[in-house]
């Protein structure tokens, strides 16, 4: 269990964090005993909550390396990052390009208190605070303009955080909002939790736990989440494939009937190009 002994201001130990959920589910150390209780509850209704989580790591592993190596892409934005520790969007991303540049976001004060000290001394890389739902503070903050050029192809990487935008706030306008902003031939990279088809248990238990945590999770169908592609172009999720959103274990796997995994069911995910 991680033991925090410093916990930054604004953090309330007593209520779960989604960031720190998120760490814990991948065998991270930044996490209170209120999250590791609160990620048991899941647990017990879905046993393959790990392989859930590392299905989508995966795929943003695999994502950013293709996007680094096919169309060029140098510049990544990841918003709702956590904590860049463990298979992360600019290692995979500099494996292939070590010039490749990516500005980290979050906001959860404890994710950024340990996250800047953690990439000191990694190059190309900033971590800043900010929330998916205030375009402007992010686009706008001079660390982030300071590595990304937004007149020039841009990733914006959206792995597992459009699940905590209410309808009422409308995420699929946030997400149009961002990809407006970026220039043509920039692309994004989303995945999000859906309740097709997967145990009805396992997701009262998500919601039940997330209701009680620092941002709710709201469960969407393949359709809605196919409309976060609207206007873009989708790319095939591996070879010979048509263009289409996929689950997240399949997405640029090597053997896509392998990939599909019982976690991976729980994530959908695409990757698609401003033309």
């Amino acid at each position: 269990m991680g033991e925090l002994e410093n916990i930054p201001p604004g953090v309330d130990p007593t209520k779960p964090s989604a960031g720190r959920l998120y760490d814990h589910y991948l065998g991270g150390t930044e996490y209170l005993e209120v999250d590791r209780i609160a990620a048991d509850r899941i647990r017990a209704k879905v046993p393959e909550l790990e392989d859930i989580v590392w299905s989508n790591r995966g795929f943003l592993q695999r994502a950013s390396r293709w996007l680094a190596a096919e169309p060029g892409i140098r510049q990544f934005i990841d918003i709702g990052a956590g904590l860049p520790t463990r298979n992360n969007t600019h290692e995979a991303a500099q494996s292939v390009a070590p010039d490749a540049r990516t500005v980290y976001v979050d906001n959860d004060p404890m994710i950024l208190a340990h996250a800047r000290s953690l990439l000191v001394g990694t190059k190309h890389t900033a971590f800043i605070t900010g929330d998916l739902r205030q375009p402007e503070g992010i686009l706008e903050n001079p660390e982030l303009r300071e590595l990304i050029d937004l007149e020039q192809p841009t990733a914006l990487v959206l792995a597992a955080i459009t699940h905590f935008i209410s309808d009422e706030q409308d995420p699929w306008g946030l997400v149009a909002g961002y990809m407006k902003a970026l220039a043509p031939g920039s692309y994004l990279v989303l995945s999000h939790i859906t309740n097709d088809k997967v145990s009805p248990e396992g997701v009262q238990a998500f919601v039940d736990v997330y209701k009680n945590a620092s941002e709710e999770l709201f469960f969407r169908s393949r359709a809605e989440i196919e409309r976060f592609f609207d206007g873009i172009e989708l790319v095939p999720p591996y070879p010979g494939a048509e263009p289409r959103v996929s689950f997240t274990g399949v997405w640029g796997s090597e053997n896509p009937e392998e990939a599909d995994s019982e976690g991976s069911r729980w994530g959908l995910c695409g990757v698609a190009r401003k033309p």
